[in-house]
Protein backbone atom coordinates (compact mmCIF):
# COMPACT_ATOMS: atom_id res chain seq x y z
CA UNK A 1 0.00 0.00 0.00
CA UNK A 2 1.20 3.82 -0.85
CA UNK A 3 2.08 5.65 2.60
CA UNK A 4 -1.57 7.60 2.01
CA UNK A 5 -3.04 4.24 2.66
CA UNK A 6 -0.97 3.07 5.50
CA UNK A 7 -0.06 6.74 7.51
CA UNK A 8 1.89 4.39 10.16
CA UNK A 9 5.69 3.72 10.81
CA UNK A 10 6.50 0.15 10.96
CA UNK A 11 6.91 0.07 14.51
CA UNK A 12 3.46 1.65 14.60
CA UNK A 13 1.73 -0.95 12.33
CA UNK A 14 4.05 -3.63 14.66
CA UNK A 15 2.05 -2.11 17.93
CA UNK A 16 -1.25 -1.89 16.10
CA UNK A 17 -1.39 -5.16 15.18
CA UNK A 18 -0.37 -6.48 18.44
CA UNK A 19 -3.01 -4.03 20.69
CA UNK A 20 -5.86 -5.81 17.45
CA UNK A 21 -4.82 -8.83 18.57
CA UNK A 22 -5.04 -8.52 22.04
CA UNK A 23 -8.70 -6.74 21.85
CA UNK A 24 -9.63 -9.71 19.52
CA UNK A 25 -7.15 -12.71 19.87
CA UNK A 26 -7.53 -15.67 17.62
CA UNK A 27 -10.08 -18.55 18.84
CA UNK A 28 -8.54 -21.42 21.07
CA UNK A 29 -10.01 -23.62 18.03
CA UNK A 30 -8.50 -21.99 15.33
CA UNK A 31 -12.13 -20.85 13.55
CA UNK A 32 -11.86 -17.59 14.07
CA UNK A 33 -8.11 -15.30 13.53
CA UNK A 34 -7.52 -12.90 15.49
CA UNK A 35 -7.97 -9.14 14.53
CA UNK A 36 -3.75 -8.78 13.44
CA UNK A 37 -3.75 -11.27 11.51
CA UNK A 38 -6.65 -10.09 9.37
CA UNK A 39 -4.46 -7.09 8.32
CA UNK A 40 -7.03 -4.46 9.71
CA UNK A 41 -4.25 -1.81 9.57
CA UNK A 42 -5.69 -0.87 6.17
CA UNK A 43 -9.03 -0.23 7.68
CA UNK A 44 -7.87 1.55 10.59
CA UNK A 45 -6.10 3.87 8.02
CA UNK A 46 -9.11 4.07 5.88
CA UNK A 47 -11.46 4.89 9.03
CA UNK A 48 -9.01 8.05 10.62
CA UNK A 49 -8.95 9.32 7.26
CA UNK A 50 -12.18 9.43 6.69
CA UNK A 51 -13.22 10.36 10.56
CA UNK A 52 -10.46 13.09 11.05
CA UNK A 53 -11.09 13.80 14.39
CA UNK A 54 -9.82 9.98 15.33
CA UNK A 55 -6.41 11.19 13.81
CA UNK A 56 -5.04 12.77 17.40
CA UNK A 57 -6.75 9.80 19.05
CA UNK A 58 -4.92 6.99 17.45
CA UNK A 59 -1.37 9.15 17.17
CA UNK A 60 -1.35 9.89 20.77
CA UNK A 61 -2.51 6.12 22.07
CA UNK A 62 0.44 4.61 19.65
CA UNK A 63 2.85 7.13 20.74
CA UNK A 64 1.81 6.97 24.16
CA UNK A 65 2.17 3.33 24.14
CA UNK A 66 5.78 3.49 22.19
CA UNK A 67 7.00 5.87 25.26
CA UNK A 68 5.63 3.60 27.70
CA UNK A 69 7.44 0.57 26.27
CA UNK A 70 10.82 2.65 25.71
CA UNK A 71 10.69 2.98 29.78
CA UNK A 72 10.30 -0.82 29.86
CA UNK A 73 13.53 -1.54 27.41
CA UNK A 74 15.52 0.35 25.34
CA UNK A 75 14.83 -1.57 22.25
CA UNK A 76 10.54 -0.45 22.86
CA UNK A 77 7.74 -2.47 22.07
CA UNK A 78 9.34 -5.27 19.70
CA UNK A 79 12.02 -6.24 22.87
CA UNK A 80 8.75 -7.05 25.24
CA UNK A 81 7.50 -10.27 25.20
CA UNK A 82 3.87 -11.07 25.04
CA UNK A 83 3.39 -11.10 28.89
CA UNK A 84 5.05 -7.76 28.84
CA UNK A 85 3.19 -6.44 25.88
CA UNK A 86 -0.03 -7.28 28.12
CA UNK A 87 0.82 -5.70 31.20
CA UNK A 88 1.69 -2.73 29.30
CA UNK A 89 -1.68 -2.38 28.03
CA UNK A 90 -3.04 -3.77 30.90
CA UNK A 91 -1.38 0.06 32.64
CA UNK A 92 -2.44 1.91 29.80
CA UNK A 93 -5.63 0.89 29.49
CA UNK A 94 -6.26 1.94 33.17
CA UNK A 95 -5.65 5.21 32.63
CA UNK A 96 -6.94 5.90 29.06
CA UNK A 97 -10.39 7.36 28.20
CA UNK A 98 -9.78 8.67 24.84
CA UNK A 99 -7.69 5.47 22.80
CA UNK A 100 -8.72 2.30 24.32
CA UNK A 101 -12.59 3.52 23.21
CA UNK A 102 -11.76 4.33 19.33
CA UNK A 103 -9.53 1.41 19.13
CA UNK A 104 -11.96 -0.86 20.35
CA UNK A 105 -14.48 0.90 17.57
CA UNK A 106 -11.85 0.51 14.52
CA UNK A 107 -11.19 -3.28 15.98
CA UNK A 108 -14.47 -4.37 15.90
CA UNK A 109 -16.17 -2.30 13.51
CA UNK A 110 -13.47 -3.90 11.02
CA UNK A 111 -12.84 -7.28 12.37
CA UNK A 112 -16.90 -7.93 12.08
CA UNK A 113 -17.10 -7.09 8.08
CA UNK A 114 -13.72 -8.93 7.30
CA UNK A 115 -15.38 -12.02 4.72
CA UNK A 116 -12.61 -14.66 6.64
CA UNK A 117 -14.85 -13.66 10.03
CA UNK A 118 -18.36 -13.53 8.19
CA UNK A 119 -17.92 -17.13 6.51
CA UNK A 120 -16.26 -18.58 9.66
CA UNK A 121 -19.27 -17.14 12.11
CA UNK A 122 -21.85 -19.15 9.02
CA UNK A 123 -23.00 -15.73 7.59
CA UNK A 124 -23.93 -15.02 3.85
CA UNK A 125 -21.14 -12.20 3.07
CA UNK A 126 -23.93 -9.89 1.48
CA UNK A 127 -25.33 -6.08 2.02
CA UNK A 128 -28.55 -6.77 4.08
CA UNK A 129 -30.32 -4.76 0.76
CA UNK A 130 -31.86 -5.85 -2.21
CA UNK A 131 -32.43 -9.35 -0.82
CA UNK A 132 -33.06 -8.11 2.48
CA UNK A 133 -33.64 -9.55 6.09
CA UNK A 134 -36.76 -11.96 6.54
CA UNK A 135 -39.03 -10.41 9.75
CA UNK A 136 -41.68 -12.28 11.74
CA UNK A 137 -45.10 -11.52 11.25
CA UNK A 138 -46.36 -9.25 13.96
CA UNK A 139 -49.66 -8.38 15.55
CA UNK A 140 -50.88 -5.31 13.18
CA UNK A 141 -53.75 -4.42 15.15
CA UNK A 142 -51.17 -3.42 17.86
CA UNK A 143 -50.72 -0.09 15.64
CA UNK A 144 -54.84 0.59 15.83
CA UNK A 145 -54.53 3.36 18.46
CA UNK A 146 -51.86 5.02 16.38
CA UNK A 147 -54.28 5.05 13.40
CA UNK A 148 -57.28 6.27 15.18
CA UNK A 149 -55.17 9.54 16.52
CA UNK A 150 -55.47 10.24 12.64
CA UNK A 151 -52.93 12.93 11.26
CA UNK A 152 -51.39 14.83 13.88
CA UNK A 153 -48.82 16.38 12.05
CA UNK A 154 -48.32 19.38 9.70
CA UNK A 155 -47.68 18.78 5.41
CA UNK A 156 -44.41 20.98 5.16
Amino acid sequence: MSDEARPFTAEQEDVLRALLDEVIPPSSDGRLPGAGALDLIGHVARTVRQTPMLAPVVEYGLSAIAELAGTRSPDGWAALSRAERAALLAEFAAGDQLFMPALLFLAYSGYYQHPRVVEALGLEARPPHPKGYAMEAFDTTLLDAVRRRGKIYRDA
